[in-house]
Formats: C-alpha cells, sequence, structure tokens
C-alpha cells in the first residue's frame, strides 16, 4: 500500500515559539458514523487538534499550566492503538520543561510539565489524545491542590442519574463550605474539582474523597455508592474515590478525549448541568462556548479551600472502627486498611 501524503509541516506561534505540526492532514478522529436522526459527523485531523488547543488556550492553561502531565499517544489517530508515554524522551526538544514524577512504590520517570501553549502543541504533535496531569504543580509537589470527584456510572445507569448525583454531591459540599467545579469527562460521567488550600497530600485528598462517597451513599442509597467492588455497586453512580491516591492522575480539562467523535471534557457552569449533553461538546463546538460565554472555571483560583471538614468525617470513622476504603491492587497495603479483599472471599477464607 502506497504511504498516505498528509501534508507539509505547518508552523504555529505558541508561547513565543513556532511549533511545526508534522502531517497536519493525517486523519486523528474519522467523526461518528450516520445513525438514525443523526447525520455523519466529519473527521478532525491532527491540524483541527493543534488549532482547537490554541482556541482554548486560556481557560485551558488555566487548568494544566505547571501540571507534570501524563500523556496517551495514538500514533494513527483514535481508532489505532494507543500506549501511555511514562517518560519523556532525551530526544526531545531542549526547551521542553520536565520534572521527576515517582510512584508510592519509588518508580521514578521524566514527566512533561505543560508550561506553555507549545508545550500542549508539542505533545499534540506526537499523536497525544489524552493529557491526564497530575493533581499538583511541579513548582510545589508536596501540595495537591485539586480534590478531584469522579462520578462514575455504573453499567445500566443513564446520564440523567449522574445529574442527579452531581446534585447531591454539590449540596453536600455547599453544606460544608466547598465549592466544586463541574466538567464533562468526554464520556458517561462527570467530574467534579475542588481548588484545595496549600499544606494537603493525596493522602488527604483521597480520604475527603472517601468521606464524599460514603456520605452520598449514606443519603441516596438507590442512587450513589462509594463500594469499591464493583459487584457491590449495582447500577448506582460510583463516587471513586481511589482517583485521588497517590501518584494517579485524571483526564484532563478541555483535552479532546480518544472517541471517534472527538468529543471534550468540557467545564461548565452548575446552572448548566440540567441541559449539557457530552456527545455534543466536541473539538467543533466547543471553541464557540468559550469565545461566547468565557471560561467557566475563571474562579477556580480565587479562593482555594479547606477539605479539612470531609477529613474529619474520615477519621471519625476510623474511630468508630470503620477502616480505611480498599485500595488498588497496585498499592502496597496501608496501615488502615482492611484485607484487601471482598468481604465475602474473606469469610470464605476465614
Amino acid at each position: 500500500m502506497p504511504k498516505q501524503d498528509h501534508g507539509g509541516p505547518v508552523p504555529i506561534e505558541a508561547g513565543g515559539r513556532t511549533v511545526e505540526i508534522t502531517s497536519p492532514e493525517k486523519v486523528m478522529f474519522p467523526g461518528e458514523p450516520e445513525a438514525p436522526g443523526r447525520a455523519a459527523g466529519r473527521p478532525f485531523t491532527k491540524l483541527d487538534l493543534a488549532r482547537y488547543y490554541a482556541a482554548v488556550e486560556e481557560p485551558l492553561m488555566r487548568t494544566v499550566r505547571d501540571r507534570p502531565t501524563l500523556l496517551q499517544r495514538f500514533p494513527n489517530g483514535v481508532t489505532g492503538k494507543s500506549f501511555f508515554q511514562k517518560r519523556i524522551p532525551d530526544s526531545a526538544p531542549d526547551w521542553l520543561e520536565t520534572t521527576t514524577v515517582s510512584t508510592i512504590n519509588g518508580t521514578e520517570s521524566r514527566a512533561i510539565v505543560m508550561a506553555d501553549l507549545a508545550h500542549v502543541l508539542w505533545v499534540v504533535n506526537q499523536g497525544v489524545l489524552g493529557f491526564h496531569p497530575w493533581p499538583y504543580r511541579a513548582s510545589a509537589p508536596d501540595d495537591v491542590d485539586e480534590l478531584r470527584l469522579d462520578l462514575d456510572p455504573s453499567p445500566g445507569t443513564t446520564f440523567d442519574m449522574v445529574r442527579e448525583a452531581a446534585h447531591h454531591v454539590r449540596d453536600f459540599l455547599t453544606e460544608v463550605g466547598i465549592t466544586a467545579f463541574p466538567k464533562t469527562t468526554g464520556n458517561r460521567g462527570l467530574h467534579l474539582y475542588v481548588r484545595v488550600e496549600p499544606g494537603w497530600d493525596s493522602f488527604g485528598t483521597r480520604q475527603a474523597a472517601i468521606a464524599v462517597a460514603r456520605t452520598m451513599q449514606e443519603r441516596h442509597p438507590d442512587l450513589i455508592t462509594g463500594e469499591w467492588w464493583k459487584q457491590d455497586r449495582g447500577e448506582r453512580i460510583f463516587v471513586d474515590f481511589n482517583q485521588n491516591a497517590p501518584h494517579k492522575t485524571v483526564f484532563g480539562a478541555w483535552c479532546v478525549r480518544s472517541r471517534v467523535g472527538a468529543q471534550c471534557s468540557t467545564p461548565f457552569r452548575w446552572d448548566e448541568l440540567d441541559a449539557i449533553h457530552p456527545d455534543e461538546l466536541t473539538l467543533a463546538t466547543v471553541p464557540a462556548r468559550v469565545a461566547a460565554d468565557g471560561d467557566p472555571w475563571a474562579a477556580i483560583d480565587d479562593a482555594p479551600q479547606s477539605i479539612e471538614p470531609l477529613v474529619a468525617r474520615y477519621r471519625a470513622d476510623l474511630e468508630r472502627g470503620i477502616p480505611d476504603a480498599p485500595w488498588p491492587p497496585v498499592y502496597p497495603k496501608m496501615p488502615d486498611e482492611a484485607r484487601r479483599v471482598h468481604p465475602s472471599r474473606a469469610r470464605a477464607d476465614g
């Protein structure tokens, strides 16, 4: 098969640098197929992707600037194979900012730091479709400044149920004096972000997320669950507290998801919650939203918040004899954690 001609490099000015987008006409997203009541979506190229990020530069950089970022590469577009690039190669340009990140087990790697739009465009040119920023700034690695509440729909649930769960979580956070900022995931769930004041680490934010999950399950047991074991969740919305565990990353705000329709993980205002449709928020439609309405997260950095009210609930549970929630299997056993097996198996093993 002859090699396809994807066109000559296209230079884009960004961050005081010129970044060349090679193979600009390479199709990264084929577009949604035609379906009853829906016309086929148009394909999007690598150049389209680069221009999208240039169009949302200001709100994007507000969320990702100075953050170490895990990259998910799709060299042949969204329909091809992908891999997570955990280490920036030595062949990267010398202006690229990087930092060392470490897993809880001590494994280190060299990660990109999203210093400006030029860094974003450099990774786009590598075929990156997924940005997964760490919840701290490279300039302050000991201060986790984002509590990330992942409302994860279980099989059998609907997006209306996710919306309802988000309303309840917001109401609870408001009770304890905490403001959250919502975004779509680019798929079926929602993420709620809280900007956290300095002095907290990922153990603290995970404990806060556990407190939210447990409180929501207590108040709305038919709708929301904090059960780690999938067989116990039922058709409920899972508050995935372990997305806040050390070295965990979450799909970034304003980033384009690896879906054929190029859906974006899009911040929105709370008064839009009942009308927002994630599938309609795409590389083609989101820039116009930003141009018309501005950044819904413009105030996220204005007042970093204490998560002490949530962590206090977690600590009170420990004092009552309720152990830490289960950790993912790749993590070492934690001091306050019960046996990391499903309770039914623990009883059987006796």
